[in-house]
């Protein structure tokens, strides 16, 4: 039996250099005919006091620990004590408790990944064949699945000595469904510093210890879900995956984003793919995207029969933690994604469907190419875990988007864009929708041609946001058009709008499903013959007005009540405009920006007064003023018109 290895430690208590000590026989290093010999290499674990002989000759006790490499030592021993494996003092109970009785393997392994030494635990875990070989290859002592990875995973670590902690193996034949092993690799250098082998450290787990997994969920929870645009969320996922949990991520959904590109129905198939989804958020660990085919806001084209296409239709997860880019699977139908699978270095895939409220919105997909670790189990509950989270939030942020832009359209629509007040006034208009979770509110304006000399100003705000606010003003603007042929006296004609509205009301929401709408509204004619201007007020703000000396000042009108709630009490002020005067009529949005009405009014005086340039100028003038960030929590709408001389 000869010293086939020789660690410093064995060095400064022998005194023997590793030239001296190598190949020589062991015994040599005991003095001879001590009693404890033949009990030292019996068979089994040793320790013990003994007599050893140094390199000067003299002779000196010892406490060692022999442990025999396999069942009988044939395979060899480990000599090692207090002093040779640890520090003077160390506990030898502790240490012989780390080899032979603790739950942790403890793997060495040498610059050829061959297996040179192994702990009593490596018995106890099903990672390792039932009889680990000393000289055995990672791959044939390792019995977990893919045991390939492992040995890229020691290979980098033996090249670059960086630790790689937390590698995931699953065993081939698992005694416990959920039941999986942490393992740590450390290169160990020589005294020289040069690598020597890989030690291996595994401790069994579960898929309920996922504590990393909880910090990305709550990592999740604290940026997804501020934003009601898809594609911010969307976009927020992918990044919050990356590289915590996959190399890159991507999120496709079946609707069209943003929602005014052509639906995926109407988009052209090739020969080969079909257009299945468009991509909402893309993330990688290489800045330039490299592995994406396709930008985000754009059709993502996939094979008919393809896994994306079969998670899409069985709504349930696919997992391949080794993927198959051999000739016969999907990849056939896919060329362009096999090239960019070879090229990138994907090898482990998971496709999760994004689901909520019993709708499929589309698939998250997490790719792993630069991380040797394939997917494991574990990861794939916390991926279906995080895009559970976040489907909810981007069902939210598309129903929101829905609704604002059919609400924007429904405006857009009624709102006129070539208003004209005749020879009477000059007109000039600005309208900024909010920019609210709520939805546009439901302002309208209008300037109605009552005769030559006589014009109709109006600006009205519904209470409340979104389609319904949309619906209720284009009722109201209709309304008010239609009732200003009559002529009627501006409070007369609030009246009756307001008796209308009350109507309106009850037949579209008797049966409980909406509240009914309110609204404020101001209702001004000016006669351009006598240069007054009659106005009354449905609980609205009352009117600027820009005398020719430049003074600023506010109509004194009385606030009636909101139409819609059926009081119909409203009065009527009468004001002189001489000639070249400004009015203004607007709505709260515009002076409310500060949360304090009585402030708003004074900015707006300021804002008015001064040259004016021309009624645009003095439009854009206004609202960079008063708002120059644009609405935040409610529409603006800014009426300003100019009267002129009456006609002979």
């Amino acid at each position: 039996m000869t010293v086939s290895v020789w660690t410093g430690a064995a060095e400064r208590l022998w005194g023997y250099s590793a030239d001296q000590a190598l190949h020589s026989p062991a015994k040599g290093l005991l003095v001879s005919g001590a009693p404890e010999i033949p009990r030292i290499f019996a068979g089994s674990p040793w320790s013990g006091r003994v007599r050893i002989r140094r390199c000067d000759g003299h002779e000196s006790a010892a406490d060692l620990r022999v442990t025999p490499l396999d069942t009988d030592g044939g395979a060899g021993w480990l000599v090692w004590g207090p002093n040779t494996f640890g520090r003077p003092g160390l506990d030898p109970a502790a240490v012989d408790a780390l080899f032979h009785h603790s739950p942790i393997s403890l793997v060495i392994w040498d610059r050829e990944l061959r297996c040179v030494w192994f702990n009593d635990s490596v018995h106890n875990q099903d990672i390792y064949s039932s009889e680990p070989e000393l000289g055995g290859y990672v791959t044939d002592v390792v019995r977990a699945r893919h045991p390939e990875f492992l040995e890229r995973a020691m290979a980098r670590v033996l090249h670059n000595g960086v630790p790689l902690l937390g590698y995931e193996l699953w065993p081939t034949e698992a005694r416990a469904p959920d039941r999986y092993y942490r393992v740590a690799l450390i290169r160990l250098d020589g005294p020289d510093g040069r690598p020597r082998g890989v030690c291996s450290v595994a401790v069994q787990a579960t898929t309920g210890q996922e504590v990393g997994g909880l910090r990305l969920l709550n990592e999740a929870k604290s940026r997804i879900g501020t934003d009601l645009d898809p594609l911010v969320t969307s976009q927020r996922l992918a990044e919050t995956a990356v590289p915590n949990l996959a190399d890159y991520v991507t999120i496709d959904l079946v609707e069209a984003v943003p929602l005014d590109k052509e639906p995926l129905r109407r988009l052209k198939s090739t020969d080969t793919s079909i257009p299945g989804f468009y991509r909402a958020g893309a993330a990688s660990i290489h800045d330039d995207l490299r592995e994406s085919l396709w930008a985000r806001g754009t059709p993502v084209y996939v094979p008919p029969a393809s896994p994306f296409t079969t998670v899409l239709k069985n709504r349930r997860s696919y997992f391949e933690p080794v993927l198959d880019t051999s000739p016969g699977t999907w990849l056939d139908n896919d060329p362009d994604r096999a090239q960019v699978i070879r090229q990138t270095g994907m090898h482990s895939l998971i496709i999760v469907p994004l689901q909520a409220r019993g709708a499929t919105l589309g698939i998250a997909v997490f790719v792993r190419s630069q991380n040797p670790v394939p997917f494991s189990r574990a990861d794939l509950a916390l991926a279906e875990e995080l895009a559970a989270r976040a489907a909810l939030i981007i069902d939210n942020a598309l129903r929101y988007t829905r609704e604002r832009t059919a609400a924007l359209a429904i405006q857009r629509a009624l709102i006129p864009h070539h208003l004209s007040g005749g020879s009477t006034v000059e007109v000039a208009t600005r309208y900024l929708p909010a920019d609210t979770h709520a939805g546009v509110g439901g302002d309208w304006f209008d300037v109605i041609q009552l005769s030559d000399v006589r014009v109709a100003l109006v600006v009205g705000d519904v209470v409340g946001h979104g389609i319904n606010a949309a619906v209720t003003m284009g009722h109201l603007r209709a309304t008010t058009r239609a009732l200003s042929k009559l002529e009627l006296p501006p409070a007369e004609l609030l009246h009756l709008m307001d008796e209308l509205a009350v109507d309106i009301s009850r037949d579209r929401f008797d049966d409980g499903t909406s509240t009914p709408s309110a609204a404020t509204c101001l209702y001004c004619v000016y006669d351009a013959k006598s240069q007054r201007c009659t106005m009354s007020s449905a609980g609205h703000p009352p009117p600027a007005i820009i005398f020719p000396d430049g003074s600023v000042d506010f109509a004194e009108v009385p606030p009636g009540a909101p139409i819609g709630v059926g009081l119909g009490s409203f009065e009527s002020t009468e004001v002189k405009l001489p000639d070249s005067s400004v009015i203004g009529l607007y709505s709260d949005g515009l002076i409310e920006t500060e949360h304090d009405v009585d402030r708003g009014l004074q900015r707006l005086r300021t804002a008015l007064a001064g040259p004016i340039s021309s009624l645009d100028d003095l439009c854009t003038s206004v609202i960079d003023t008063l708002a120059p960030d644009g609405p935040m929590d409610d529409d603006i709408t800014l009426l300003l018109a100019r009267t002129h001389p009456a006609a002979d």
